[in-house]
């Protein structure tokens, strides 16, 4: 980092004192609620952590005036009596978080709420957490401004300010990296200058030395006064990211959780809290603090002690189910036995329930003898290669299972040959071709109580039958005979999966060839109440897509979002968290049709990275997000995309996704002049008629329109090429602008525009919350999306490139 040094700056600004102890910068925020308070003499509360800059505003703020500082701290019952004044009495009332009985307690609301109403007295209160409760009651009946802890944070101007009084000039690179380390906070902006001033470096040693640096801080003049139980709690549940009353209470073993929480958020603003489903209170606590005390926890207590306190953190999440987490836990307590015994009960889910890919680095890190001990994680390391795409690696590990079954006899050899079957049916990369035989044979095994059979996933958490679990495109071209043929069998074998599949499978079969809306919706209705009874929520999806999409090929995109919202809330209910991403991802694709580009936009932010791995699970967001790269003329990055798909397909038998990928293709390379468009399209429509299928041309309506009536492409049967002219014209004059590439503007949502233009008019984070109604989070969002759309790291940097834009 180059620094220019220059004399240091003996003038002060609003007020700053001049001595280089007591450089200060007066946050505009914060002294513009001053001042509005002070004029109408009402009762001020400020709150924040530990060095936001409370105490050293208030001081700077009231300069060289006479008032009465007292510290909750040393308070006692006889103090807080003042005779009446002509003059302005101006009484500052610290540390609220430190009292020390909840008798003074009493006694102090009390002579607050009498301070409170006099006319000549100016109360100001501080304290390092919200509204305390036990302060409530004064504030609703003695309306308090109250000064938050984002009121303190500096602006950029502000810190820049800052800096020039030590003699401080940066760069623009290396201010956008001093403001993302400090978030604008006084006291580490307070360390970073009195480091940079001394000419060390700004390298990756100055950044942790200064992490340190603070953490002693907290250590020192934060945690070192609390009582030795809040500490205790703290270092204790520092060790996850975020916690509940019960898992709280797993970690500490203490039957108090709820007492201690309570004293916790007493203390400071050190606990962020959120509603979770059925409204359970999950807290967080503060990065810093959490850093600062897992090294606390390091230097105080012993290896066998920390340990325990991961080991009952991994029991919790074993027994909520969320094995990730509990694996974390127990990798951190080196509890080797419950890490083998979370991944074989694992490897006994299927890969739409279970978690193979997220645990892939503990599974491929297993030795391959600890793999030949278990059948099912030998089935589990055949299933995770598949989903790798490792093809050989997957069928080796089927080979050695076989061979294993060979060997067994009773219960061990029926529950090896039950985990054949099971591979057999379900194996990613085998496709359908030879399934019904498969099928037969397994349902016959069943009956005779032969096998038994893992849990199966048919959809893999898609809205489809066809194009979930496997494609079975092939099937759709004697979907009435299976269905009458084989139809029970697969419910039968299948068990509370099948629940529902015949219909869903034959209603997405005649929803592809364009037939008839009625029976469409009959036979989903149909298959979603078979599979509400009993059956799986997964099929309940795949009827809910199938719904959506008839509303939405009728011009009712309205009513397929809504159709969407209300699964989303029975999803959650029921627990199926993982299909949630999925389901936001097909309310993207009705954005798409709706023109609401900038919703679309956003969500690139949480759709899955292809540029790091490739996640087959991830295949329908995927296809999403190739669509939204579409609207935002990103066409390398579309192409770049599409071609692992097409590679993915190709490995795994996927001839849905084949066609879609390729017809997308064509799109894309339409947009980009490449001729090769038509061979693209020529191959996906010839693919398509095969099978008769319609609707995976049309629902690209207005995306595709154009290059339908371009083509030169011959059709086998002219009445399915009318089908797909005439259906894909109306889909076009439905949604007009579905796929259109945005201009730049239209990327930009109508908050994030006005944020940009507040921001130009020099207002901060918490007064453009304020202006526009927004949380202060929701705006640091924005900014956030702003900074990436525009290629900047710093709100200055944005307001300058958003004008050279034209945008503001």
């Amino acid at each position: 980092m180059r620094i220019k040094m220059k004399e240091k700056n003996e003038k002060t600004l609003e007020s700053g004192l001049q001595t280089e102890e007591e450089f200060y910068i007066r946050p505009r925020i914060a002294n513009k609620k001053m001042k509005s308070a002070q004029s109408l003499s009402q009762t001020v509360y400020l709150y924040g952590i530990s060095g936001c800059g409370k105490t050293a505003f208030i001081r700077d703020f009231l300069g060289k005036r006479q008032y009465h500082y007292y510290s909750a701290e040393q308070l006692n019952e006889a103090e807080l009596e003042f005779a009446p004044s002509e003059k302005q009495l101006i009484v500052v009332i610290d540390d609220l978080q430190q009292l020390r009985t909840d008798e003074l307690r009493d006694i102090l609301i009390k002579k607050i709420e009498m301070l409170a109403r006099r006319q000549d007295v100016w109360l100001i209160l501080s304290g390092r957490s919200r509204m305390p409760s036990w302060l409530l009651s004064v504030y609703y009946r003695r309306v308090f401004t109250v000064i938050e802890e984002e009121d303190f944070v500096l602006s950029e101007t502000e810190m820049t300010n800052y800096l020039n009084l030590w003699g401080l000039t940066l760069t623009e690179e290396d201010f956008s990296r001093v403001a993302g380390l400090t978030k604008g906070i006084g006291i580490i902006i307070r360390l970073l200058a009195m480091e940079l001033s001394s000419g060390r470096p700004f390298d990756t040693n100055y950044i942790e030395r200064m992490r340190n640096d603070f953490w002693d801080y907290l250590d020192c003049h934060v945690y070192d006064q609390w009582d030795m139980e809040i500490q205790e709690f703290f270092m204790q549940v520092c060790i996850v990211e975020e916690f509940d009353q019960h898992l709280a209470e797993m970690i500490t073993g203490r039957s108090d959780v709820e007492r201690m929480i309570g004293i916790a958020e007493q203390l400071g603003n050190f606990m962020m809290f959120k509603e979770a489903v059925g409204g359970k209170r999950i807290y967080e606590i503060r990065l810093a603090m959490r850093h600062s005390m897992r090294r606390r926890l390091l230097r105080t207590y012993q290896k066998e002690r920390r340990e325990r306190l991961y080991y009952n953190a991994g029991l919790y999440y074993e027994l909520e189910g969320d094995t990730p987490n509990a694996l974390r836990m127990y990798e951190a307590c080196h509890d080797t036995e419950r890490i083998a015994g979370l991944l074989i009960a694992n490897a006994r889910k299927n890969p739409a329930s279970g978690h193979y890919y997220e645990l892939r680095e503990y599974y491929l890190s297993l030795p391959e003898e600890k793999i030949r001990e278990s059948m099912e994680l030998m089935a589990g390391m055949s299933m995770l290669q598949s989903m790798l795409l490792n093809i050989e690696e997957s069928e080796r590990w089927y080979e050695e299972l076989k061979q294993m079954e060979g060997t067994l006899s009773g219960s061990a050899k029926k529950a090896a040959k039950g985990q054949l079957v099971y591979l057999d049916i379900g194996l990613p990369h085998r496709g359908s071709s030879a399934l019904v035989d498969i099928l037969k044979n397994a349902g016959t095994l069943l009956m005779n109580r032969n096998i038994s059979l893992p849990e199966f996933s048919v959809t893999s958490n898609l809205p489809s039958q066809m194009n979930g679990g496997k494609d079975f495109c092939e099937w759709s071209r004697r979907d009435k005979e299976l269905a009458k043929s084989i139809g029970k069998i697969i419910e039968f074998t299948l068990g509370k999966y099948g629940k529902g599949l015949v219909n869903l499978a034959l209603a997405e079969s005649y929803l592809e060839k364009g037939e008839d809306s009625y029976e469409i919706a009959n036979l989903t209705n149909k298959g979603m109440m078979q599979a509400q009874a009993g059956g799986k929520t997964t099929q309940c999806f795949v009827a809910a897509g199938i719904l959506a999409w008839l509303h939405i090929i009728n011009d009712h995109a309205e009513d397929a979002r809504e159709i969407l919202m209300n699964f989303w809330k029975k999803a959650e209910k029921e627990g199926s968290a993982k299909l949630l991403s999925n389901l936001e991802a097909l309310q993207i694709r009705i954005s798409l049709y709706q023109g609401k580009t900038a919703e679309a936009i956003e969500w690139m932010e949480l759709a899955p990275e292809e540029e790091l791995e490739f996640a087959t699970m991830e295949r329908f967001r995927y296809l999403t997000k190739v669509r939204v790269y579409l609207l935002m003329g990103r066409y390398e990055k579309a192409v770049n995309l599409l071609q692992r798909i097409l590679y993915y397909a190709d490995v795994m038998h996927r001839t849905y996704i084949t066609m879609e990928a390729r017809l997308l293709l064509a799109i894309t390379q339409y947009r980009m002049g490449d001729g090769k468009w038509e061979e693209n399209l020529q191959k996906a429509l010839t693919q398509a008629e095969s099978y008769h299928f319609v609707r995976l041309i049309s629902r690209e309506g207005a995306a595709v329109n154009r290059m339908l009536k371009e083509t030169t492409w011959k059709c086998k049967n002219p009445s399915y090429l009318k089908a797909v002219l005439t259906e894909t014209e109306k889909i076009a004059l439905a949604y007009p602008g579905y796929l259109k590439q945005v201009t730049e503007e239209a990327s930009f949502s109508e908050n994030a525009l006005k944020i940009l233009k507040l921001q130009a008019e020099g207002l901060s984070t918490t007064e453009i919350a304020g202006e526009l109604g927004l949380k202060v989070e929701n705006v640091k969002y924005h900014n956030k999306q702003n900074f990436k759309k525009l290629g900047v790291n710093s709100k200055t940097a944005a307001v300058t490139e958003a004008r050279k834009r034209k945008l503001i």
